[in-house]
């Protein structure tokens, strides 16, 4: 995945691509989402409503305020919790920007002891590789319509292509514009959604005509992509147990122009929402989003082994009843954004001995960052966040004989 760069638009000026530095006035605005933040409060949440009601804060300045929030518990494993919040938020910005300039200077050891909290070892295998890439600020990627990659890299500026066929359409944002505002969203032209997440799209391979479900759609961005590699022909269902992710799936769709899909309410259980036998069904399960840490670090200090098990049995419950809608010859697809093995291997362990009529079948290879082919093996994949420059994702597939 070697990348293109693509310049800034003509149009914007140079000031607008600097960095966003944390003012003396917006640190209490930053120290009052910290102070709120907790298990049921997820930092992000807390910062989007109170941006929302600030409007007196610029939108670069809000920028600015997300980056400090963020950065606070990226380095929170090396910060003092007696010193006052202020003071650990300075020196969260500090690391952080030493981080960049000299990352050598950050010990394996120290990154593994302080970037996660200790109970993860337990779950998975923690590498310096790993530790070190939760530490660097996350990309943006974005997912272009159907070969319109390069074209959007260009119309948008300040944009990274990877130079590999099978990501033709992933595109890496690293300018400072409000996507969201751009002509090219409100025209539908691209969605934004990880590069990992575009990986399960692209290793499903819907083909026009077929009919798939997206189990868990959330509000849609795996179910936009499997419409467009479809090219809006065939069907699909998409449900999930929340009415508003549906609600959120229908204005997508529109703006994406998504017209072959079907939304269906389904709580998880043995009663389906249709009695429709499909080409493919995808599982892309709820889970405790460990792959996620490097974009959400706040996760990082509230997820629990508790969580971890506890999300286990609900995969192990989703991938078991879903299975029943696969036809003969169909293909059972189940993705994480984690990295856990209760949460993976152990889940698609217990499948396979439960389910003697599905067979693992081969997934095609992903080339990383460096050009060198990310290994799977018996069905399954495990993609990790330094691989692609995004999130953690594993996947697992069958066929039914």
């Amino acid at each position: 995945m070697k990348p293109t760069f693509y310049s800034p638009r003509a149009t914007q000026s140079v000031e607008n691509w600097e960095a966003d530095p944390l003012s003396p006035q917006l640190f209490p605005f930053a120290r009052a989402v910290i102070s709120e933040a907790d298990a049921r409060h997820p930092a992000d949440l807390v910062l989007r409503a109170k941006l929302k009601g600030a409007r007196e804060i610029s939108r670069w300045d809000a920028r600015a305020v997300s980056r400090a929030v963020f950065t606070f518990y990226r380095w929170r494993g090396w910060l003092d919790a007696s010193q006052p919040l202020a003071a650990q938020l300075k020196y969260a910005l500090e690391l952080a920007a030493n981080f960049e300039a000299r990352p050598q200077t950050f010990s394996d050891q120290h990154l593994i002891e302080r970037t996660v909290p200790a109970w993860i070892q337990q779950e998975m295998e923690v590498t310096p590789r790993w530790a070190r890439s939760l530490q660097r600020e996350p990309k943006l990627w974005m997912r272009a319509r159907r070969g319109q990659g390069r074209a959007l890299a260009e119309a948008l500026g300040e944009c990274w292509l990877p130079d590999d066929p099978a990501f033709a359409d992933a595109v890496a944002f690293e300018g400072k514009e409000d996507l969201f505002r751009s002509p090219e969203f409100q025209a539908g032209e691209f969605e934004v959604q990880d590069v990992a997440s575009q990986a399960v799209g692209l290793l499903c391979d819907p083909q026009p005509g077929e009919t798939w479900w997206d189990a868990c759609a959330g509000e849609g961005g795996k179910t936009l992509h499997l419409s467009d590699l479809m090219q809006n022909k065939g069907l699909i269902w998409a449900s999930d147990r929340a009415a508003w992710r549906l609600k959120h799936l229908k204005l997508r769709a529109g703006r994406a122009r998504c017209f072959n899909y079907r939304p269906a309410a389904w709580e998880g259980g043995a009663k389906l929402p249709t009695k429709t036998k499909f080409d493919g069904v995808l599982v892309d399960a709820p889970c405790s989003g460990v792959g996620t840490w490097q974009r959400n670090p706040h996760a990082r200090w509230t997820t629990t082994t508790n969580d971890v098990a506890e999300l286990a049995q609900v995969q192990t419950t989703l991938l078991k009843n879903a299975a029943t809608a696969v036809k003969p010859g169909g293909k059972l697809f189940y993705s994480v954004c984690t990295l856990t093995r209760a949460e993976t291997d152990a889940v698609a362990d217990a499948f396979s001995q439960a389910s003697p009529e599905f067979e693992p079948l081969s997934l095609a290879a992903v080339t990383d960052v460096a050009g060198k082919k990310i290994p799977g093996a018996n069905g399954r994949l495990t993609i990790w966040p330094h691989q692609l420059d995004g999130n953690g994702m594993f996947i697992a597939v069958w066929q039914r004989r």
